[in-house]
């Protein structure tokens, strides 16, 4: 088969894409209206592949959204807690500009960035009311196949 080359970054290149995601999370995130109320909600979807996080207010009319995949993340490295925390962070920034202060927080998913996320918000300052996981749960599924007969 060979001899297998393991392909190493240098330092630069590793700077290069810190500095990357790092002015990526500084891009403006699109408000689509200024909040009336200092409470909102926060949805967090957090799959195997992505993570979604959506800001809205009480009535339920999205104020901000980010994923991994707006901030520059790709491939597999969109689906990491570390990933995620960032989101959290663009994401808490944009409820700051709002005037947002207290959220709920909903969660969904199954992905590694459920608790980083909640993390991240916590300590970018804002004052989690409450934690509610809504992930859906099958009662009794699909039909099974029937019996193969030899």
């Amino acid at each position: 088969m060979g001899k297998k080359k393991i392909i190493k970054q240098t330092e630069e290149e590793l700077l290069k894409e810190t500095d990357k995601i790092e002015a990526a999370t500084r891009k403006e995130i699109k408000v689509d209206a200024p909040a009336k109320s200092r409470e909102g909600r926060i949805y967090i979807f957090s799959s195997y592949n992505n993570t979604i996080i959506s800001l809205t207010d009480k009535a339920g009319n999205l104020l901000a959204s980010a994923s991994a995949g707006r901030i520059g993340f790709k491939g597999a490295r969109k689906a990491t807690p570390f990933a995620a925390s960032k989101v959290a962070e663009t994401l808490s920034e944009a409820a700051k500009k709002i005037g947002i202060e207290k959220v709920e927080v909903k969660v969904k998913g199954v992905g590694s960035g459920r608790e980083s996320a909640i993390r991240s918000l916590a300590a970018r300052g804002l004052d989690i009311i409450s934690i509610k996981d809504v992930t859906s749960i099958p009662h009794n599924g699909c039909r099974p196949r029937k019996v193969r007969r030899v």
